[in-house]
C-alpha cells in the first residue's frame, strides 16, 4: 500500500533525497513534525522528514492521551487556546481520524475536599466547554454534554471510590486518543502516501535556511538535503539546532498502574490537586486493563534528556493524590511502571508569554519562529492542536503554497470498517483491521499473543507497514508494552523475531 512505511522504502528514499532539492525538509517526526509533512505533501510540495530515531521517540508518546477542548485554558483566561483546542478536538473526532480519537467520560468525585461553592464553579466550567463544543460544530452524538450525579452512580462507575462523605459527581465528556504514538504513525503514513519521504534513523546536524547536514544512524554516513524551505519540528530540543529559540520545558510525569488496581472502572477519573487552583490529576482506564495516572507539572533544570525518568517524588506525589478520594490508597506494589514526557513550553526575555511563575502556568499557545537564516521553528501548543501548528509552521515557511488541505483529510485507517472484525483489531487500526485480520488467516502463527493484548501479527504488521526498524520501535512506540518492564522483556523475543518476517 503507497502508505507502507518499512525499512526497504527508507533504504530507497534515502538514495533519493541525496540529490535534488525539495521543497520542504521538515526535522523532527513527533506529532507536529509528521503533520507538517503531510501538511505540505497534501498541499503538492515535495517533502523529506527526518528524524534521529524514530515516529513519535519524543514528547508525543508521553502525553496524557488526551484530546480536549481546553477547558483548563479558559480557567486561565486563555480563551483562544481553549478555542483553538475545542475546534482541532472536533476536526478529529469528526473527519481526520475517527477511528483513534473518541469521547470518554470523566468523573470528579464530590469529596469534603470539594465544596459546594466549587463544584458550581467547575459545573460552570464544563457548561462553558461544551459551548465551546456546539460553537466548534461538533454534535451532542460525538460528545456529550456535563451533567451531576449522585453517589451510587458515581460508585457504579468507579467502585473504588471511598463512599463515606462522597456526595456525587460531576459528569464530563472529552477525546482521547487510543494511543498517542499511534496518531504519530497514522499521520506520518498518511504523508507517505502523498509522497513525503519519511526517513527514521536520520540526525540533523546542523540546520540553514536551504537544509540540512544529516547522518544516517544505522550506517554513520553523512550527507546534505538540500531544501526550498526548512521546518524545525524537534520540541524541547529544537534550541539545540536553533539557538535563538528559548524554551521552558516541564516535566509531566504518569503513572501506570497494573489492571485491576482499581477495581471495574468505567470511567476516567479527574482529582483535585490539594492546594491548586483548577488543576486536577487525571485518572484514565486503558483498553488493556491498565491505568495511567498523571499529571505532574515540574520545571525541568539542566540538559534535555533523549528519554526523561520519572522520579519518585513524582510516584509518590501521584499516589498521594489519588489516594485521597479511594477507599484504600493503593501501594507501590501497585504501580508497573511509570513514564514522564517534557513539554516544549515557550518563554522568552523576561518571561514573555507567560502568565505565572511555575511552568503549569505558562501558555500552552503554540509559536512559530523564523530564525535570521530562515529556518522555521514550530514550538509550544499540544497534541491536539497539532494539525494547526503544522498548517502555521508551513504556512511560514512556504507562504506562497496551496491552502492547506488537512482539516478534511482522514488519516491512515479512517474509513468504514468491514463488518464482524474483532473489536481489539478496530481500536488499533481502524479500517486496515481487515488487513490485519487477513495476515493472521494467512500466517495462523501470528495470532499467538505476546503481552498486554498483542499479538505477533501487530509486530509484523509494525514492520510491513508502520516503519518500526527494530525491537524498541515494536514494544514502546508501535505498541505500549514496554511501558511495563516485565511485560517488555517477556515481549523481547517475539519482537525480534519479528523483524525478520519482512
Amino acid at each position: 500500500m503507497e502508505s507502507s512505511l518499512n525499512a526497504a522504502r527508507r533504504a530507497r528514499e534515502l538514495d533519493e533525497v541525496r540529490t535534488g532539492v525539495v521543497d520542504v525538509l521538515v526535522v523532527g517526526l513527533g506529532v507536529t513534525g509528521a503533520g507538517a509533512a503531510l501538511d505540505a505533501a497534501s498541499r503538492g510540495l515535495s517533502v523529506a522528514a527526518v528524524d534521529a530515531y524514530d515516529l513519535a521517540f519524543g514528547t508525543s508518546r508521553w502525553s496524557s492521551k488526551l484530546v480536549h477542548g481546553g477547558l483548563r485554558y479558559l480557567a486561565s483566561g486563555q480563551v483562544g487556546v481553549a478555542w483553538e483546542s475545542a475546534v482541532e478536538r472536533g476536526v478529529l473526532l469528526r473527519r481526520t481520524a475517527p477511528h483513534l480519537v473518541a469521547a470518554h467520560p470523566y468523573l470528579l468525585p464530590l469529596t469534603s475536599d470539594v465544596g459546594p461553592g466549587e463544584a458550581a464553579t467547575v459545573m460552570t466550567g464544563y457548561r462553558l466547554g461544551d459551548a465551546l463544543r456546539a460553537a466548534a460544530g461538533t454534535p451532542r452524538s460525538l460528545l456529550p454534554g456535563p451533567s451531576r450525579l449522585t453517589a451510587a452512580r458515581a460508585l457504579a462507575l468507579a467502585p473504588s471510590l471511598r463512599p463515606h462523605g462522597l456526595r456525587g459527581a460531576l459528569l464530563s465528556w472529552d477525546g482521547r486518543v487510543v494511543d498517542d504514538a499511534r496518531l504519530v504513525v497514522a499521520i506520518a503514513r498518511t504523508a507517505a502516501a502523498h509522497g513525503a519521504r519519511v526517513l527514521t534513523r536520520c540526525r540533523a546536524l546542523a540546520l540553514a535556511g536551504d537544509g540540512a547536514r544529516v547522518r544516517d544512524e544505522l550506517t554513520g554516513a553523512e550527507f546534505d538535503i538540500r531544501a526550498r524551505a526548512v521546518v524545525n519540528a524537534t520540541g524541547v530540543w529544537a534550541g539545540g539546532l536553533v539557538p535563538s529559540v528559548a524554551l521552558r520545558p516541564s516535566r509531566g510525569t504518569h503513572l501506570v498502574l497494573r489492571p485491576g488496581a482499581l477495581g471495574a472502572l468505567r470511567a476516567g477519573l479527574h482529582v483535585p490537586i490539594p492546594g491548586e487552583r483548577a488543576r486536577f490529576a487525571l485518572v484514565l482506564p486503558q483498553a488493556d486493563g491498565r491505568i495511567y495516572v498523571g499529571l505532574t507539572d515540574e520545571p525541568l533544570d539542566g540538559a534535555v534528556p533523549d528519554v526523561p525518568e520519572a522520579p519518585e517524588s513524582d510516584v509518590a506525589f501521584l499516589l498521594e493524590v489519588l489516594g485521597g478520594v479511594l477507599d484504600r490508597p493503593l501501594g507501590r506494589d501497585q504501580v508497573a511502571g511509570a513514564f514522564a514526557g517534557l513539554r516544549p513550553l515557550v518563554d522568552g526575555p523576561g518571561g514573555a508569554g507567560r502568565v505565572g511563575g511555575a511552568t503549569a502556568d505558562l501558555s500552552r499557545r503554540h509559536a512559530v519562529l523564523r530564525s535570521p537564516d530562515g529556518v522555521v521553528t514550530v514550538v509550544g501548543g499540544k497534541l491536539t492542536t497539532y494539525r494547526r501548528m503544522a498548517e502555521d509552521a508551513v504556512g511560514a515557511a512556504c507562504p506562497h503554497a496551496p491552502a492547506s488541505r488537512t482539516a478534511r483529510l482522514p488519516l491512515a485507517g479512517a474509513g468504514p470498517v468491514r463488518p464482524g472484525l474483532p473489536r481489539r483489531l478496530v481500536l488499533r487500526y481502524g479500517a486496515e483491521a481487515g488487513a490485519v485480520l487477513d495476515l493472521m488467516r494467512r500466517e495462523p502463527e501470528l495470532a499467538e499473543p505476546v503481552a498486554a493484548g498483542i499479538t505477533l501479527a501487530d509486530l509484523v504488521w509494525a514492520v510491513r507497514h508502520e516503519g518500526a526498524l527494530d525491537a524498541g520501535d515494536l514494544l514502546d512506540r508501535r505498541t505500549r508494552i514496554g511501558l511495563v518492564a516485565e511485560d517488555r522483556a517477556a515481549a523481547l523475543p517475539a519482537a525480534e523475531a519479528a523483524l525478520y518476517r519482512t
